[in-house]
């Protein structure tokens, strides 16, 4: 099997969006789950549904990997995991190395689904000299002094961080020296990196707050409605609404 360092994916060269590719994972997550049904086919709108997305775009993301599916019977469930796969370079081997092995460091070093995605926690990495040695999931902790000739040895090229965010730009930094080109943060805080280097950013602090604006919302709308307040589609249909010809809303010129 490939190691990560020598393959990378071919989605850019193919010119596929970068939106589309952010889609992949949750079609490859549903298709999954149908073929654990032994589900053989599926219709698009079937496929959309699962994802969360249209099937308009569904069928526009798969035209980017050249699969149509058939008339009348759908896609072929198992052709589209590998399909996806392969074009996520899924079907390769990537070693991953995760820095900063607090709570955070540790429940992902736990997490069970790298493996079965094609992602193997090669190491674990700590500044903690009282860490150094202490197996979590199974795999002996390491520390941070020997952090290039870990990323040497086992052809790295994803990194991870956990670490808090004072940390983060100097561990980044030390991860893109010695040749990691892909780096997932989870460390509050956003990263330099040059060109070349990729990184996805999770910030569960941000993704709450989002979700807050929303619950806010709609408590706004319950006080609305119980009050007898118009809905917010009854008050853009309102005639005050309505632009010069009586139609189509007003808009300011840009």
């Amino acid at each position: 099997m490939a190691t990560g360092r020598s393959h990378r994916p071919a989605t850019r060269s193919r010119g596929i969006p970068e939106a589309t590719v952010a889609r992949l994972p949750l079609y490859l997550r549903a298709l999954t789950a149908l073929s654990e049904r032994s589900v053989p086919t599926v219709s698009s709108e079937e496929l959309a549904a699962a994802a969360g997305v249209n099937s308009a775009k569904l069928r526009k993301d798969f035209s980017y990997l050249g699969s149509y599916g058939t008339r009348g019977v759908g896609y072929d469930v198992e052709y589209l995991v590998y399909q996806i796969s392969r074009e996520l370079g899924l079907t390769q081997d990537w070693p991953v190395v995760i820095v900063g092995i607090g709570n955070l460091g540790a429940a992902l070093a736990n997490y069970g689904g790298f493996a079965s995605r094609g992602f193997r926690v090669a190491a674990l990495i700590d500044a903690d000299p009282a860490m150094a040695g202490k197996p979590v999931a199974g795999i002996p902790v390491q520390h941070t002094d020997d952090l290039e000739k870990i990323i040497d040895e086992n052809g790295v090229s994803i990194g991870v961080i956990a670490t808090p965010a004072g940390a983060a730009q100097p561990v980044c930094d030390r991860l893109v020296a010695a040749g990691v080109t892909s780096i997932l943060n989870f460390a509050p805080t956003v990263l330099s990196v040059p060109d070349g280097v990729d990184v996805r950013k999770v910030d569960l602090s941000i993704e709450l707050q989002i979700l807050a604006f929303h619950e806010q919302r709609k408590a706004g709308e319950e006080a609305e409605a119980q009050a007898g307040a118009p809905a917010p589609a009854e008050r853009e249909n309102n005639d005050n609404d309505k632009g010069p010809d009586g139609d189509v809303p007003a808009v300011m010129p840009a």
